[in-house]
């Protein structure tokens, strides 16, 4: 465990959590990306990281948030992820079962900070809710929205797709908080309750 002292003094433990391990088969050369792609997934996070450190001041949304779309969650968050043996890292978001094409929603207002295809996440959108709170949407077919856009709770944002690294299609829905990575589902619940 180990932990951290906020801005007012205060001191949060982080303790591990009890998470399943998934055995994913993907790609090769998605799984141990050539230096070419190592340079690129290195841009990209860079790039990201740039975006969620410079997030909008101002709260964007005034209600709850929904899930963005209405499926089986196929693989929780947290879960230690074996992509081809080895253990490449632990589940970030949250996947929902979906067909390539399937509809994907906006959890809650917020601008669109990201929209492209990326060499892990597919084919990409961000939305930047503000007070550092962000939703990703990833491995996208279809991207329907552009960088700058400001978007409505339950726009269409996107249509779901397999691409990126997976081993089929799906939806990796997830939110981060102040570069914290936190599992979607429990934060949904816990914002809404606010209300």
């Amino acid at each position: 465990a180990s932990t951290i002292t906020l801005e007012n003094g205060s001191i949060v433990q982080i303790i591990a959590g009890n998470y399943t391990k998934e055995q994913i088969q993907a790609s090769p050369n998605k799984v141990k990306p050539n230096p070419k792609n190592q340079e690129r997934i290195q841009k990209e996070r860079e790039e990201a990281n740039k975006i969620y450190s410079n997030y909008s001041q101002e709260r964007l949304w005034n209600s709850t948030f929904i899930y963005p779309m209405q499926s089986v969650i196929t693989s929780p968050f947290g879960s230690a992820r074996v992509f081809n043996n080895e253990l490449k890292s632990y589940h970030s978001g949250t996947d929902f079962r979906a067909k390539i094409g399937t509809e994907i929603y906006a959890s809650n207002r917020g601008k669109v900070v990201i929209a492209k295809h990326r060499f892990l996440a597919g084919g990409s959108v961000v939305l930047d809710h503000g007070e550092g709170i962000f939703s990703m949407y990833y491995h996208c077919s279809e991207i329907k929205v552009e960088v700058g856009q400001i978007v409505e709770k339950g726009d269409l944002i996107a249509l779901s797709g397999a691409t990126g690294r997976v081993s089929g299609p799906h939806l990796h829905f997830g939110i981060l908080i102040r570069g914290a990575q936190v599992d979607p589902l429990d934060f949904i619940a816990q914002a809404n309750a606010l209300f």
